[in-house]
């Protein structure tokens, strides 16, 4: 686009927008929602989307990034910032869409439009691998296809582009018309319609009305009848339909599906012809979507012949980061699957994020097909990695490094993998964090295997989108103003240390808490900056804690005048937390306990009380409400005495989890959130709302064949009367899994079938009774998950979710995902 299609004055005038322009020759390039992802400071249009939060909030941190282009729907900004170009308007999302409308309108080209409930990012991408040798396109970066990613994706498109390709999503009635005028596809592929986000609508049928919305005006509409049973065919979009099904007649009618050494053959009728392809992936999901694609192109008008070579070559798709230990104390971010410059930059935001080492270094291979010069991505590429403050890069491939000058960090450049690797005993890498970044051609798998550590076959998967969505939902039920504490003790529930404390920094909570001191000075060591209330501080480590700035939790009167004693007296204010006990009865200053605490306040001024909380006893159960509401009345009692003495106040909190969600008149100025954020909350049905953080995964070691009356296990405690198959898998005891699962008490999942255990749980192994199913040495087993959660382990053996998570061994290696 030209410079004046993108200046701010004519995208004033798009919005009609009340315009205050002290620059007002400034030329936009990118549009931000987010006041983290910056790229290009002075070419970036901040909307201040108010959302799960107020944008507004977030305009001070864009302005300290370096923005100077805002659209907002409060006047009062543009007084504080003098220098700041401001655009007006009275819906801050309304004006995204409206923008990003207009860009659509200008450029005329073909554009796919995909939605459904699963497939629709893979189904995508694999548009993208199959059409990219005969378009230039511009697609939906990862999965943006909501409200606010469909118009950041759409206003990418650039005159040279031919094809687009773009996804949309919605979570509730009356959400497509929106996406349907930003997108505007002339071509429609619906894929799966499933159970997935069906909480914003009565029905399926009204689901499937609302997604099929985005096809109203399209030439082609590209369906599996199956899909769409609940609608009349003449109710179906599209002035042309292409159908595909594996049961009933279709333009595309699938015949024969056959596993093949990893791959599946598939054979099918089109226009009275029998015809074929290979689909390069062995499990379910994947064959449906690649059929999908298949029908998609020849739709379109591709031969069967060329199809069926093209489907062969797809490869699989990484929709997510992957954070693991590496060598010499390195943390290795594995995104080798893909390479370009928008899913450059999400990285490089995952990259900054790590706080725990000092370093970051990019390995970065050519990126192709981008519809730039070379000469011109690659300075785009060497200003973004200035911006993200990169410490080293490291370039391979022939195309970046023939534009080595144009980088201006620490680098160095390889003309292939192999050569890389060649080298790899000289290149020094030490306590750095590095994201391994390449197309897929350059296979940089084998880079990611050699820098990190080897991982045990068991491993806890840890979903960081799903907790940053945990974190949302509680944060949506909280009044204006209301802060956050997270509960990072015992290395967060069992899922990590500064991976976990890192991310919810990035998501700006106000405190973390930790168990004890030595929690907190890891996390601090790990560059975690945000107040940390420490909330068993012992006296060994009080020199450590005010060396580190934690904050201790107070609970008596001894603990308090041993770290008075221990502070210098020209020490003032250092924050300190007080609890109080008003019917927990584990720690905290009762009310027989209030004159002796007020005397030695007064006495002071070397502490000052940041916070004063309490511990709800069953803030989750209905029973016992009138305790709860008793609790608080003596909270409320006791916090009035305390502030009346000291004369100012501090935040006070009582809310835990459950308390959030059952007592929203009681989140006074802060709440406490614990094991919400990693999906459970016994207050609500079903843990409703709340995403599956955690995977628990092993593997099988052996199976055997038993004869009947055999035995399996110490002290022959499992018994197969009639014979029967069973798996040996790699989880015993000592990785935490207790051994009262044994004897077909636990259950794990196996090609998606349960099955019992048998025998014993060993220290290491334990043993699985898989008579009748057909399983192999090296599958994977699932001990817990979304399906198989932690509440139907905890109630195998009688206990809480907390001690299933907690008991989880350190030597299971967490691996971290990152959307």
């Amino acid at each position: 686009m030209s410079e004046e299609f993108n200046s701010i004055q004519h995208i004033a005038q798009i919005l009609k927008a009340k315009a205050t322009l002290p620059q007002p020759k400034t030329v936009i390039r990118k549009l931000l929602t987010d006041s983290r992802t910056v790229i290009d400071p002075e070419g970036s249009l901040f909307f201040a989307v108010k959302a799960q939060r107020d944008g507004h909030e977030f305009i001070v941190n864009a302005y300290e990034s370096g923005i100077r282009n805002f659209v907002v729907s409060n006047s009062t900004y543009a007084k504080k910032y003098p220098d700041v170009n401001f655009l007006l308007v009275v819906n801050v999302l309304q004006a995204l869409q409206e923008l990003a409308t207009y860009r659509r309108k200008a450029n005329d080209l073909k554009v796919i439009g995909i939605t459904g409930s699963n497939g629709k990012t893979i189904v995508k991408e694999w548009l993208y691998q199959l059409l990219a040798s005969d378009f230039n396109i511009i697609r939906s970066p990862k999965s943006f296809n909501s409200q606010i990613g469909v118009p950041l994706s759409v206003w990418q498109i650039e005159p040279e582009h031919t094809l687009g390709i773009f996804e949309a999503g919605i979570s509730t009635k009356g959400e497509m018309e929106a996406l349907a005028t930003i997108i505007v596809p002339t071509i429609g592929v619906l894929t799966n319609i499933g159970e997935a986000h069906a909480e914003g609508f009565e029905n399926k049928r009204e689901k499937l009305t609302e997604k099929l919305k985005l096809f109203k005006d399209v030439e082609l509409f590209v369906y599996a009848p199956e899909y769409v049973t609940e609608l009349n065919t003449s109710d179906l979009p599209g002035k042309t339909k292409f159908t595909w099904s594996t049961s009933q007649p279709a333009d595309l009618q699938i015949s024969f599906i056959e596993p093949i050494e990893g791959k599946n053959y598939i054979r099918a009728t089109y226009q009275d012809k029998e015809i074929e392809c290979l689909i390069p992936f062995s499990d379910k999901a994947s064959v449906e979507n690649g059929i999908i694609c298949w029908a998609t192109l020849l739709a379109m008008g591709y031969s069967p012949e060329e199809a069926d070579l093209r489907l062969e070559k797809l490869t699989q798709v990484s929709m997510r980061l992957q954070l693991i230990i590496g060598i010499e104390n390195c943390s290795i971010i594995d995104d080798s699957y893909s390479a370009d410059i928008s899913s450059l930059a999400i990285a490089l935001d995952f990259l900054n994020l790590q706080n725990q080492h000092p370093k970051k270094t990019l390995i970065l291979s050519d990126i192709y097909e981008t519809g730039k010069s070379n000469e011109v991505l690659y300075a785009e590429i060497s200003a973004l990695l200035d911006q993200k403050n990169l410490n080293r890069l490291i370039g391979i491939g022939p195309n970046i490094s023939a534009f080595a000058d144009l980088f201006k960090v620490e680098s160095s450049f390889y003309e292939s993998t192999q050569a890389f690797i060649e080298q790899l005993p000289a290149i020094h890498f030490a306590n750095e964090t590095i994201l391994v970044k390449g197309a897929r051609r350059f296979e940089f798998g084998r880079i990611s295997k050699l820098l990190t550590q080897k991982i045990h076959d068991t491993v806890l998967e840890i979903n960081l989108n799903a907790l940053a969505s945990n974190l949302q939902f509680y944060r949506s039920k909280l009044k204006s103003g209301v802060k956050v504490m997270a509960m990072v003790k015992a290395f967060s529930y069992g899922s990590g240390s500064f991976e976990i404390a890192n991310l919810l920094q990035y998501q700006k909570v106000d405190y973390l808490a930790v168990a004890y001191a030595d929690e907190g000075i890891a996390l601090r060591k790990a560059g975690i900056s945000l107040p940390i209330m420490v909330m068993s501080p012992e006296p060994s480590a009080f020199e450590a804690m005010v060396k580190h700035k934690l904050e201790p939790e107070i609970y008596n009167t001894s603990i308090l005048k041993s770290f008075l004693i221990f502070l210098p007296e020209y020490e003032v204010d250092f924050p300190i937390h007080l609890k109080l006990d008003t019917g927990m009865h584990r720690l905290g200053f009762e009310k027989t306990d209030l004159p002796e605490l007020l005397d030695v306040l007064k006495n002071t001024t070397k502490l000052k009380v940041v916070s004063i909380f309490t511990h709800l006893v069953a803030s989750d159960s209905a029973q016992h409400d009138g305790f709860t509401t008793h609790q608080l009345d003596e909270f409320s009692l006791l916090y009035t005495a305390i502030t009346n003495l000291i004369d100012y106040k501090p935040l006070k909190h009582a809310l835990n989890t459950s308390g959030i969600t059952r007592w929203p008149d009681a989140q006074l100025d802060m709440v406490r959130i614990g094991i919400g954020l990693y999906g459970f909350d016994s207050a609500l049905d079903h843990n409703s709302g709340l995403q599956t953080v955690a995977i628990l995964k092993t593997t099988v070691t052996q199976v055997k064949e038993l004869k009947p009356g055999e035995t399996v296990g110490y002290s022959r405690k499992g018994v197969l009367p009639n014979g029967g198959k069973i798996a040996t898998v790699k989880i015993g005891y000592a990785d935490g899994y207790n051994r009262n699962f044994g004897n077909g008490v636990g259950k794990m999942l196996i090609n998606g079938k349960l099955v019992p255990t048998i025998g014993s749980i060993c220290m290491d192994m334990c043993m699985l009774d898989i008579t009748g199913l057909n399983v192999k040495t090296g599958d994977e087993v699932i001990v817990f998950n979304h399906q198989q959660t932690i509440v139907d382990l905890a109630d195998q053996i009688n206990t809480i979710p907390y001690e299933i998570l907690t008991n989880i061994s350190q030597r299971v290696k967490r691996v971290y995902f990152y959307e």
